[in-house]
């Protein structure tokens, strides 16, 4: 499959009016519906967000804790006893509205939060799978969401539970009727600007204050990415965060400080432009599309920021220049953002001037580690699209170490510790079109733009210390095509397609160690993975495969001890809760996402998998508790 830039018609417009022409089947339908008011529960508290990583009977953040570690101290299951895991009961979203399913839930109080695609929000009864209500959010007809129409999940807080829509608004409502409480805009829809990471909770140590913090998507739009954070009560925004430098930011709805140097020298002056930049600089990307971590001990929101806009490097590259003189700042790497005004603390890039769409919006994964010298390192860990592995240290965003967790890396030979910078191999930045031309020569890249990981977030296990990374091996061609910007079109510059690496399998889960890039165990699926993995301190990591099965491994060796077919591929993150003495295992169900709109051969090869949407949960049979427990 080839994308390009400015095509009458290209595959990703042809994508989004596919999404469009069902999504229009719902217009009619009401945007809120439920079958019997839910009794209410109790209200959430920072505490409980706080010290979400340590409880179990809760799943209140994206990640499962501030950290986003994904571990649960849950151990009833385990790697004796996990073979008896059966199905508790399952809830079908219903209706046309399939698509991707990459929702993580979260629980409160003996109910499931979930969300599905189509910007909907389902209230089920944790224990029986009873629903509660429903709320459908009504979608205008011109979205653009680049990658499926998908949402990954709600944040709660007091009597409130958030999520983000397509149409670029994040709605509040209340968890007991879902109702709207509040329903705020944050950007042009019409342009790119949609939202599908699930946004989270934080409390500012200066203020006292929680706040809500979520981003923008829309990086293949041309969009500059933002990030927020509101009042949870009300809605209004407190401060807005652009990650283009040079772009103005907002404190208390006024203008604060421009982000990074003024005069924005990490991208190319054009005197003949209004602004004086390139176009590209006003189309800079820079999204933080997937939820941010927190570190309380140091106050800091971290966070990924996108790729800049457009992908191909010329654009943000002076008239005849270097691309290695313009990093495209602050696209591509993590950012460290003060809660209190939303200055950038510091700032680690990834992949400077970014020209394969490596993104830097991977999950970071706070973590600690003992260093050589036997001092503790607080640190993020990040497996990037670019295929490597990234320690950070979370206090000041110096690299620690960094390592491949793919195979076949081409782009660059390895990052160096002492710079920071990737050392990068010739001939992968692909060229610039010919006199006369329209694409320039193809280039043969790994990993290719999908990433030796995407989105799809990984665990870290405190038993083991070992990161678990749902990685892909693959490759593309890849080529430079003419570009310029025209709103609510793709800005690409660039064409493609994903190809085969090698003909066993495409997924590939590796436990590593992040101190050493030692890979401890891999197991390999056919398929591309693209669901999340949980680690339990039941010696167990949990993954969902694209032909449809909910896996466990043993922790230490990587040996398979479980699977269950869910009907459907599965492209979300399971989660784990305790509930009256029972461990249960939850996930979102449902095939969709990137790959079959964006995959070139690997949609093809996923294209036997049957669409879906569902939320399954699994325990062990209650007549076997007492099993359970020796």
């Amino acid at each position: 499959m080839t994308i390009r830039s400015l095509p009458a018609l290209s595959p990703l417009t042809l994508a989004v009016q596919a999404f469009l022409l069902v999504g229009t089947l719902s217009l009619a339908a009401a945007s809120y519906a439920a079958t019997a008011p839910a009794a209410a529960t109790r209200n959430v508290t920072w505490e409980d967000i706080a010290n979400d990583h340590l409880t179990t009977k809760d799943v209140l953040q994206y990640g499962m804790g501030t950290n986003a570690q994904r571990w649960s101290p849950l151990a009833q299951v385990n790697d004796k006893n996990v073979f008896k895991l059966t199905p508790a009961w399952s809830y079908s979203f219903g209706d046309e509205k399939q698509r991707g399913q990459e929702s993580q839930a979260i629980v409160s109080d003996g109910v499931v939060y979930v969300t599905g695609s189509y910007s909907r929000v389902f209230a089920l009864d944790a224990k029986t799978g009873k629903r509660l209500w429903t709320y459908n959010h009504r979608l205008p007809d011109n979205i653009r969401p680049c990658c499926d129409v998908v949402n990954r999940g709600a944040a709660i807080y007091g009597d409130k539970i958030y999520f983000g829509t397509l149409d670029a608004r994040l709605v509040a409502l209340d968890k007991n009727t879902g109702k709207v409480v509040w329903n705020k805009k944050f950007g042009d829809h019409a342009a790119g600007y949609t939202m599908t990471g699930a946004p989270v909770l934080i409390k500012d140590k200066t203020s006292g204050k929680v706040l809500l913090i979520h981003g923008s998507s829309g990086d293949e739009f041309g969009v500059v990415g933002q990030l927020f954070a509101r009042d949870p009560d009300t809605g209004e925004e407190v401060w807005m965060r652009p990650f283009v430098e040079g772009h103005m930011g907002r404190l208390n709805g006024k203008d604060s400080t421009t982000t990074g140097d003024v005069k924005a020298p990490s991208w190319p002056d054009d005197p003949t432009t209004e602004t004086g930049k390139v176009e590209a600089w006003s189309h800079g990307g820079g999204a933080p599309w997937q939820s941010a971590s927190f570190d309380p001990e140091t106050n800091t929101i971290i966070v990924g920021a996108g790729n800049p806009g457009p992908w191909n490097t010329w654009a943000r590259t002076s008239k005849d220049g270097n691309p290695h003189d313009y990093d495209s700042l602050y696209t591509s790497g993590q950012v460290g953002v003060d809660p209190s005004t939303g200055e950038v603390k510091w700032f680690y890039q990834h992949t400077p001037n970014d020209a394969w769409d490596f993104s830097g919006n991977n999950e970071l994964v706070l973590f600690d580690y003992k260093d050589k010298d036997g001092k503790t390192v607080k640190a993020t860990g990040h497996a990037d699209r670019n295929g490597f592995f990234y320690v950070v240290d979370r206090n000041n965003g110096k690299l620690q170490n960094a390592f491949p967790f793919v195979d076949n890396i081409t782009w660059a030979s390895h990052i160096d510790l002492k710079t920071g910078k990737p050392v990068e191999n010739p001939g992968q930045r692909p060229a610039k079109p010919l006199p006369g031309e329209t694409k320039g020569k193809s280039v043969e890249v790994s990993p290719p733009f999908l990433g030796g990981k995407n989105w799809n977030p990984m665990a870290y296990s405190q038993d083991t210390g070992l990161f678990y990374i749902p990685g892909n091996q693959w490759k593309e061609e890849y080529w430079t095509e003419e570009v310029n910007y025209k709103k609510g079109s793709a800005y690409l510059g660039m064409g493609f397609r994903i190809k085969r690496m090698y003909d066993d399998h495409v997924g590939s889960l590796r436990a590593m160690n992040p101190t050493t890039g030692k890979v401890v165990w891999e197991h390999k699926e056919a398929l591309p993975l693209w669901a999340g993995v949980l680690a339990t301190k039941g010696n167990l990591v949990f993954t969902g495969t694209g032909d449809g099965f909910l896996k466990a491994f043993d922790a230490k060796t990587g040996a398979e001890l479980w699977k269950f077919q869910t009907g459907s591929g599965i492209v979300s993150p399971p989660i784990t809760w305790e509930q009256d003495g029972e461990q249960y295992v939850g996930v979102t169900v449902g095939y969709g996402g990137a790959v079959p709109l964006w995959g070139g051969d690997m949609a093809e090869l996923t294209k036997p998998v049957a669409q879906g949407g569902s939320f399954w949960v699994f325990k062990i049979p209650s007549w076997d508790q007492q099993t359970a427990k020796r």
